[in-house]
């Protein structure tokens, strides 16, 4: 049977209810605190949030025992990451530079099928715990399918196929994210098993968005409240273009938040804003309630879906 992996049950997809499919929730190692983004996720739940994806994967920051927590006190269900992050955001001595393929490949697979360690940042896991991750997060910068990230995205393609799940990957300005699907399948992992990151900020020509989708890939679009790389009204033509091509049954919406965008630590513009503020500049624009049901209900509940034994 299909079910979606959170950190608290699995979950039935036809009860998966309004879900932003990549935030940032909570960092270890960090100054984000706990009780604030409790307070966050609440504040989510009451705005009618019931999901959302974290997209910080092990070793470096994501912080499992805490997910578990706040979720089950906040009653949002949290999907969460095994995988990797771009990898200047780790230390040269890493495990994660220094680990055989195959080795990966089985952590990963731990991670979803047994559960997530609670170590990990500094030296290699061995604390495991009881919750599971949902998908496998990745990175593709502009370094490309260099010798060290074949490694780590052919782990991540077996483990996704052993497993059944999502691979979600982060797309950064002047990557080339059609090599890497090309890789991927090549990999024999299905395109319906794939999100594509960023590619509101990252990716000008609308052109590539269309070819991507036009292979079964998903694209998560979250550039929304952030001036620093376009408005809003932008980011509403973007999906209503892709709309028009065809490919709503292909976008998930998120807005990618860290504590500086998080209300609860003096921040803008919340993890609400989705609902408060851009579904209403949605319709506005002439998307309907079925777009809507779409970005955030039924593409997150098939995408994240994975066949689990009963």
């Amino acid at each position: 049977m299909k079910k979606i992996t959170a950190v608290t049950a699995d979950i039935d997809p036809g009860d998966l209810g309004f879900c932003q499919s990549h935030e940032h929730c909570y960092i270890a190692g960090s100054i984000d605190d706990p009780e604030k983004t409790l307070a966050e996720l609440k504040l989510y739940r009451f705005a009618g949030g019931r999901v959302l994806v974290d997209a910080q994967p092990g070793g470096c920051g994501r912080n499992a025992a805490v997910l578990s927590r706040i979720s089950k006190e906040s009653g949002v269900h949290i999907i969460a990451s095994t995988g990797f992050h771009k990898l200047s955001l780790y230390p040269g001595s890493h495990w994660i530079n220094t680990i055989s393929e195959e080795e990966l490949t089985r952590l990963f697979i731990d991670e979803l099928d047994q559960g997530m360690y609670l170590d990990g940042d500094s030296a290699f896991p061995r604390q495991q715990g009881g919750a599971k991750a949902g998908q496998v997060k990745t990175a593709l910068d502009a370094e490309g399918l260099t010798s060290r990230y074949q490694k780590l995205f052919t782990a991540a393609a077996q483990a996704a196929k052993a497993a059944g799940c999502a691979v979600m990957v982060h797309i950064e300005k002047d990557s080339n994210p059609k090599e890497l699907a090309a890789f991927f399948s090549k990999q024999g992992l299905p395109a319906d098993r794939l999100i594509f990151c960023h590619l509101d900020r990252a990716i000008a020509d609308i052109n590539i968005h269309k070819e991507i989708c036009g292979q079964g890939i998903y694209l998560e679009y979250d550039t929304i409240a952030r001036p620093k790389y376009h408005d809003d009204e932008k980011e509403i033509s973007i999906i209503l273009e892709m709309v028009k091509s065809g490919y709503e049954k292909q976008l998930l919406l998120s807005l990618d938040t860290t504590r500086s965008r998080l209300r609860s630590y003096g921040g803008e513009p919340g993890l609400a804003h989705i609902l408060e503020e851009f579904i209403p500049l949605l319709l506005k624009h002439g998307l309907t309630e079925e777009h809507i049901r779409s970005f955030f209900i039924e593409n997150p509940a098939r995408v994240f879906a994975r066949f689990i034994a009963p």
